[in-house]
């Protein structure tokens, strides 16, 4: 289970008041550090697989929860991204790179809110890119060694996704310390309370059989 120290400071809202907080150099600055070989190998292969990131579910009540959940996030990201089908490619992508590497969904939606803002091609100005800003020497280390590559949408999440599971088992499922490890400022609260903050923006829980549905729903696919 992912659990997470007490964070003394008060929450900080969003990226831009983070990147206040500290100096600007420290966003998305994962650190390079040796990695056993078998560590590389396990994330290599978690890398190059190379699934399709397409839903499959064994019966109709799960399919029929993610519908729900896809229904709510995109009605939660319309205003940042208004074309139905990319929200909905890049939603499903979110769930199964999160789902894949053992990640609450959420927190993978509020690390992508604080890092990038949802910008595609985002770049630091320590260099690190994409949705999740993945640092370019983990393309070299676990890649194709392309860092170019870490603009294509599934690439960015799959490989911010294994990143932040690496550094959760690093820091035996202390997520405080992991979000730490995966900005480069492991130990300081600023980034961490950040991404706890807008984490609660995307977090969802399953109706009650009794709620009424949301307005301004969308038809979804498939439903």
């Amino acid at each position: 289970m992912i659990t997470r120290r007490q964070v003394l400071l008060p929450a900080v809202a969003g990226a831009g008041l983070w990147a206040a907080c500290i100096p600007p150099a420290l966003a998305g600055a994962q650190v390079e550090e040796p990695l056993a070989d078998a560590v590389r190998t396990a994330l290599s292969s978690a890398i190059s697989s190379s699934a399709p990131p397409v839903p499959v579910f064994t019966d109709i009540d799960a399919r029929l929860r993610y519908l729900r959940w896809l229904g709510a996030m995109s009605r939660r990201l319309q205003r940042r991204t208004p074309e139905w089908n990319e929200r909905r490619e890049f939603l499903q992508t979110v769930w199964y790179e999160s789902k894949r590497a053992g990640l609450e969904t959420g927190l993978v939606l509020g690390l992508i809110q604080v890092e990038s803002n949802f910008r595609k091609f985002a770049v630091s100005p320590v260099g690190a890119r994409g949705y999740m800003q993945v640092m370019p020497f983990w393309t070299r280390l676990i890649g194709n060694g392309d860092p170019s590559s870490l603009f294509h949408m599934q690439t960015n999440l799959r490989f911010g996704c294994v990143i932040l599971r690496h550094y959760l088992d690093r820091e035996a499922g202390d997520l405080f310390m992991a979000l730490g490890r995966y900005n480069g400022s492991r130990g300081r609260p600023q980034y961490p309370n950040a991404v706890f903050a807008a984490t609660r923006t995307w977090a969802w829980k399953e109706p009650a059989p009794s709620d009424p549905p949301p307005a301004g729903g969308i038809t979804l696919p498939g439903s």
